[in-house]
């Protein structure tokens, strides 16, 4: 009975413990995460008064213009889409050689060179954004070099280099390639030496047991670097602010103007939860994705 009682007792202070310890994390995630949500997915649909002119009453007005009214920010959304999409795949075909090289050639290496490509992150993001200002700008770097080898009059610069949608996805190619790399790092690095090795021992050319092995075992890291760029350049909106101008205006950049060039809070209410919406079903769908491989594994 003692032994029993004890054990009882062990169990209790465990519980007492492990919700103690989480508390602190689930209050900070209910006050600052899931509260503002639900203030804003209640705001989108009119269910709170901010503002005098708001109504305060339950409408989906907004909503029905965004979705079916041919609204001027659904469009803005598909082209961050299409941006989202050009980006992620444009990062993973230049991540996954780095990543390859890094876990399968550098050996001894390549935690020095993956310290060499986590060093980007040491310095501040906005300036290595703005340093792309005085590369592509009008009398960047690239539009001297042009007019140095006579390419480019320097009175008629390449002007679609900065303020459009190639810098922008450049830019977010630029910085997503470092972050990228390391799932497909971690992917690379833990495949079994021994299958490489028998593919090569039965005759297999090394394209072929890239093809059949190493890009097959290595899809998991393939995805999620994918979904890693997709997911948060699509509300994307400091490097557009920065470097895209007008031609490279995106959906977050949306977003944002509503909450703070015009006081339509409603509007950007609802596009703020669309995206969340959109986010969170792919997040589903990639979860779902990740749990059909394993069981099929």
């Amino acid at each position: 009975m003692d032994s029993a009682d004890d054990a009882r007792r062990w169990r209790r202070r465990d519980r007492a413990s492990t919700a103690g310890l989480l508390s602190g994390p689930l209050l900070w995630l209910l006050l600052f995460f899931l509260a503002p949500v639900i203030y804003v997915a209640v705001y989108s649909v009119g269910g709170i008064k901010i503002f005098p002119n708001d109504t305060g009453v339950l409408s989906l007005g907004d909503w029905k213009h965004f979705l079916v009214g041919g609204s001027v920010y659904m469009g803005l959304f598909w082209k961050s889409i299409r941006i989202a999409l050009t980006v992620s795949v444009i990062v993973v075909i230049l991540a996954y050689p780095v990543g390859y090289f890094l876990a399968l050639c550098a050996k001894k290496r390549k935690y020095v060179l993956l310290l060499l490509i986590i060093a980007p992150f040491l310095t501040s993001y906005l300036l290595r954004v703005l340093a792309w200002e005085v590369i592509l700008g009008d009398s960047g770097v690239v539009n001297a070099f042009l007019s140095a080898v006579h390419l480019r009059s320097p009175d008629h610069p390449v002007t679609w280099l900065l303020n459009s949608q190639f810098s922008v996805i450049l830019v977010l190619a630029y910085v997503w390639v470092p972050f990228v790399a390391l799932p497909i790092f971690v992917s690379l690095d833990n495949l079994d030496g021994s299958l490489l090795e028998a593919a090569s021992d039965l005759g297999a050319s090394r394209l072929r047991t890239f093809l059949r092995i190493t890009l097959p075992l290595s899809l998991p890291g393939v995805i999620a670097a994918f979904v890693f760029v997709f997911v948060p350049t699509i509300g994307e909106f400091v490097t557009p602010l920065l470097v895209g101008g007008p031609r490279g205006y995106m959906y977050g950049n949306a977003i944002a103007d509503q909450f703070t060039k015009s006081t339509d809070w409603q509007t950007g209410s609802v596009l703020a939860m669309f995206l969340l919406l959109v986010v969170a079903a792919l997040m589903v769908l990639f979860g779902r994705y990740v749990r059909v491989r394993s069981v099929a594994a």
